[in-house]
Parts: structure tokens; sequence; C-alpha cells
């Protein structure tokens, strides 16, 4: 039950998609920016492949682990105040990043960035749910996820061209004017609201278990190249840790997570479709890149583009998913999309042949976005509907693990990307 809800939801509806459309592409576009910036910061900071890798998942780890808290933050001292700290976190970490002299200060600096995106993004899907009647969250969350989208076509080619023409640098000043639009917006025309069942309290034990547990997980993938022996008794010590998370949810007295919700099949479904589908996609948005500018010789304007069909596809699209799951079963559309999304995911082998982008990238590429197209929406939209007492941000948890850039509601990708370093 929301304590102050929009009076009229058509009234400030489109400054509430405004602002968490704009705050949730910060975040996306900044992992698939970051993407196509890593050759030129690789030779700018003397970096090793396996720094790059944190580069990218200390964002990721970061996010993903401090999701659930700052989702429970939320619902208990107000989304929309969340929701700005998040995004002036977000912003100064931005700066921190500009100005970063070495590849430890970038590393420690994104970490930050990842601190303020955990409370920005379940922030604004849980402001859209709350500002949006039932009978309207469908679609709206199809709106939030097509915009979102389009910014964030624009965002690796604009990035792309930004790290030829400019600085890698600028890849993250780039947020600090957008991060100021957002508070503005937010201040001025989005109203508190906050989940009156909710409990009083954070569970500080179970964030920093799951905290700590994910942290392990990752530091193992990525280590594993080097030191195998030490990577496994960290990984089996992350796996432990996050168990405890569980057992300890059903005791606490105020869990981040609902304890029935370890128990529905529909919850855990989608989530596992969430981790597998945005993971594999995490591979694609981490390799080909680097494939295309360091092996095939594309700029880093052509890398940034080549993934525009897939995004322009989810966002012209996404908005028409959204109402899918209103008319069919939801099944239907997560099936159906999700072999359309692998069969993307096949021709993607072709990409690392010698030849034209028409022929070996774009068939993959097309293929994929229409799969997505598909399923990001009511995939999204189902996961709303399953996680009652979230606050519309609990699917997050597994879409952000893996994904944590995602490139429209696609999000943040640890498990795969991390696995790079095996």
């Amino acid at each position: 039950m929301i304590s102050s809800p929009p009076s009229s939801a058509k009234t400030h509806g489109r400054w509430v998609l405004a602002a968490t459309i704009l705050a949730s592409s910060m975040a996306f576009i900044d992992g698939t920016v970051v993407n196509v910036a890593l050759p030129a910061l690789q030779a700018n900071l003397h970096a090793t492949a396996n720094s790059l890798q944190w580069v990218v998942e200390s964002y990721a780890l970061f996010l993903a682990a401090l999701l659930l808290l700052g989702g429970s933050a939320g619902d208990l001292y107000g989304r929309r105040r969340c929701f700005v700290f998040g995004v002036l976190v977000f912003a100064a970490g931005s700066i921190c990043c500009g100005f970063a002299p070495t590849i430890g200060m970038l590393i420690a600096a994104r970490a930050f960035q990842g601190v303020g995106a955990a409370f920005m993004v379940p922030g604004s899907l849980a402001i859209v749910s709350a500002s949006f009647p039932a009978s309207e969250s469908g679609t709206a969350i199809g709106t939030w996820s097509g915009f979102t989208a389009i910014t964030a076509a624009v965002g690796p080619v604009f990035g792309g061209w930004l790290v030829q023409h400019a600085s890698w640098r600028w890849v993250f000043f780039i947020n600090v004017p957008v991060a100021a639009a957002v508070v503005w917006l937010a201040q001025s025309h989005i109203r508190e609201s906050r989940d009156e069942q909710s409990n009083s309290e954070i569970d500080w034990l179970g964030a920093i278990l799951v905290t700590s547990g994910l942290g392990a997980v990752t530091f193992s993938l990525i280590q594993a190249s080097a030191d195998r022996t030490a990577a496994r008794w960290c990984g089996l010590l992350g796996v432990a840790l996050i168990a405890t998370f569980v057992l300890v949810e059903f005791r606490s007295a105020s869990p981040m997570i609902s304890p029935i919700l370890f128990g529905s099949r529909d919850f855990t479904g989608t989530n596992l479709l969430t981790l597998m589908l945005y993971g594999a996609l995490g591979g694609v948005l981490y390799f080909l890149p680097l494939e295309l500018i360091q092996v095939q010789y594309y700029s880093a304007t052509e890398a940034g583009a080549s993934l525009l069909p897939l995004i322009l596809l989810i966002s012209l699209f996404s908005r028409w998913s959204g109402g899918l799951i209103a008319r069919f079963v939801a099944r239907l559309p997560l099936t159906f999309g999700s072999l359309i999304a692998a069969a993307g995911f096949l021709l993607m082998l072709w990409c690392g042949l010698p030849a034209p982008y028409w022929t070996n990238v774009f068939p993959g590429v097309l293929t994929l976005g229409v799969g997505l197209a598909v399923t990001v929406a009511p995939l999204t939209t189902r996961g709303d509907a399953i996680s009652p007492g979230c606050g519309g941000w609990c699917r997050f948890g597994s879409q952000q693990c893996c994904l944590a850039n995602r490139l429209t509601p696609y999000g943040r990708r640890i498990w795969i990307r991390s696995g790079s370093g095996v």
C-alpha cells in the first residue's frame, strides 16, 4: 500500500517517465559505453586484461550486491529520496572516473558509481510502478523500457565518437548534466511514496552477507586464471555466504526479501530466465566491441554503432511487447522470445570471421534484437507482478547480477563477463 500516490497518473506520468528513463539510461549506457572505451583506456592507463575486467565488474558488483539494500531503503525511507540520493552519488562517481589518474583509481570510482546505481536503478522502476494504476503499469513499463532503449541506442554511438574524437574520460563527464536534469525533474514533478507495509528497519546483516557473498564469487571468477586454488576457495566461501543470506532472510524480523518468494516457482523461474538471458547478453556486450576494435580494426564509433539494430528493435517494440502479457499468458512471449534470442546468440559465432559487417555481425545482432524485443518488457512486467512486497525492484536482483549495464531494461552480467577470466 502506497502512502502518498500521485493524484493523477496522467498529469504526472510523463514527468515520472522522463526522470526515471534518464536515470536508468545513465546507469545502463555507462556499461555499454565503457565496453567501447576499454581499448582506449587500456592504452592510456597501461591496464592489464585483468584490470579491464575489474573496471567493468567493480561497477557491476556493487550495483548487484547493494541492489536489495537500495530497494529496501526506498520502500522504508521514501522512493524519491533514495532515487535522488543514488543519482547524486552516481554523478559524483562519474566525476571521479573522469579525473582518475590510474587504473586503480578508476576501478575504485567505478565501484562508487555502482553504489549510486544500486539506489537509482531499483528506485526508477519502483517509482514507475507506484505512479501508475495496475491497468496501466504494463504499458508504462513498456514505455520506460522502450525509451530507455532509444537513449541507449544513441549512447554507444555517441560514446564511441567521444572516445575517438575527444577522450574516454568524456564518457563519464557526460553523466553530470544528465544527473542534474534528473534531480530537477524528480524534485519538481515526482511525488514521494513509500511502502507502508515495509519493515521499520534495514536488514544490515543480510546486506553484509549478500554483498560479501557476491564479491567473493566475482573475485573467484575473475582470478581463476591466475590462481585456481585461491579462486576455488573464495568461490566456495561466496556460495556459503549467499546460502547463509537465504537462511538469515527466513529468520530475520525485517528481511530484505520476503521469504515467501524463495518458495515461488514463478519468482524462481523468472529470475533464472533473467539471469541466463542477460548473462549471455553480457558476454556479447563485453567481447564484441573488443573483437571488432582490436581484431577487425573497427573504429570506436563503428564498434558502438554495431549494436544499433539490436537496440532500435527493442526501443520500437518494447511498448507493444509490454502489452502482450495482458493479452496472452506470459509464458508465450517469454518462451518464443528466448528461443529467437538463442538463435541470435548462435549466429554470433560468425562475428569472429574476417568478413563485412552486413554478412557476419548484422544477422546475429538483428535476430538477437527481435528476441529481446519480444522478451524484455514482458519479463520485467512479469517480475513486477510476482514480487509482492518488494516495491517493484526485486526482479532486478538476478538481472543486475549478470548485466549491471543493461542495454535497455537489460541488466548487469557478472557470471558471464567475469567468466572471461577463467
